[in-house]
């Protein structure tokens, strides 16, 4: 009996103590919903302008509006900040049809700015990416005129023999052929450069001047040269194998300074000095050995100076240049007359 008014009572206040807990749970709920629609719309008042600015949507950048960024830097030859927006374009759009153009963009942009390692390394992804498309070809040509900026003749002959192994195209392999040949005329030989112009068909043959190369090419025996042994055997006497190589500053000033050196030594050992006449006979020596290593050279420097002279009229007269229409993916060519 006693055992049963204790359960009761248990139960009893177990029930008081949930309905008071609901009952504070339902009263802190209330106050806290109040608060809220009191205080939130105070809140938006003076945090409205701030809201309002980080919910603005983000600027959306088009394919477009990208492209035409880096082809306005493009335009205006900045190229390097040129080559980072078309890089970003090509991120961010690698499926549109420019992204090739976009490429080709990006070596041109090496190149001009005369960073001609990077034009190499960019025409050969290009080249790795698309094959034989019309800039591809193009890429190839300007990879051979980066080496050639860099001196690397043969790797500039070997790229365009990798382009004519891929095309049965007339037109590229006669114009690879051209250029082929005038790398060759820049290197001074004579012979390979017949050879390589006289591959170019005959549909082109007027086009790039070759018989007016060709007329040119018969008078490079014409080209004056120095032979450098002569101008070593002249050199005996101090100054002439400068004279000789038309160097006549350095010829009169190799004899007086000679001439010096040896009337000194001379006098020296007349007058029994001999310590000062052997201390100016080395020196005199080694005056006389320069006049004779200087001589050889000037013949040397001569001849290269004369072939230079008679290439850079060869190119003034009859080269032609290509330049690339990316856009109506054609070739421009300009030719040189002279009159």
């Amino acid at each position: 009996m006693n055992l049963d008014i204790l359960s009761a009572e248990g139960i009893l206040k177990s029930g008081l103590i949930t309905m008071s807990c609901r009952n504070k749970k339902t009263f802190q709920l209330t106050i806290f919903i109040t608060l809220f629609y009191f205080v939130a719309p105070l809140y938006l008042a003076f945090a409205g302008s701030e809201l309002k600015a980080t919910f603005e949507p983000f600027l959306t950048i088009s394919p477009d509006k990208q492209f035409e960024f880096a082809e306005s830097y493009f335009a205006n030859k900045e190229y390097y900040r040129a080559v980072n927006e078309y890089k970003r374009f090509i991120y961010f759009f690698p499926k549109d049809e420019r992204v090739e153009l976009a490429m080709y963009r990006i070596c041109e942009s090496h190149y001009n700015d005369k960073r001609f390692t990077e034009a190499i390394d960019s025409s050969n992804l290009l080249i790795e990416q698309y094959v034989d498309t019309d800039l591809a070809i193009e890429s190839y040509f300007m990879m051979s005129e980066s080496y050639v900026k860099i001196n690397a003749f043969n790797s500039a002959i070997i790229t365009l023999h990798n382009l004519m192994a891929i095309t049965d195209d007339v037109s590229v392999r006669d114009r690879a052929n051209y250029r082929i040949g005038w790398i060759y005329l820049e290197m001074a030989s004579w012979e390979k450069a017949r050879h390589y112009f006289a591959r170019v068909g005959g549909q082109n043959r007027e086009k790039y001047r070759l018989e007016e190369i060709a007329a040119a090419l018969d008078k490079v025996k014409n080209i004056p040269q120095k032979n450098p042994r002569v101008a070593g055997f002249l050199s005996v006497i101090p100054g002439a194998g400068y004279l000789y190589c038309e160097r006549y500053q350095d010829a009169v000033i190799a004899f007086l300074l000679n001439a010096g050196l040896i009337y000194a030594a001379y006098e020296s050992f007349d007058e029994d000095h001999y310590a000062l006449g052997g201390l100016i006979t080395f020196v005199g020596f080694g005056f006389y050995a320069g006049n004779i290593y200087g001589s050889i050279t000037s013949a040397h420097k001569f001849n290269r100076n004369q072939t230079t002279n008679f290439i850079n009229k060869l190119k003034e007269n009859t080269k032609v240049n290509f330049s690339a229409d990316v856009k109506n993916k054609g070739v421009f060519l300009s030719l040189r007359f002279s009159f």
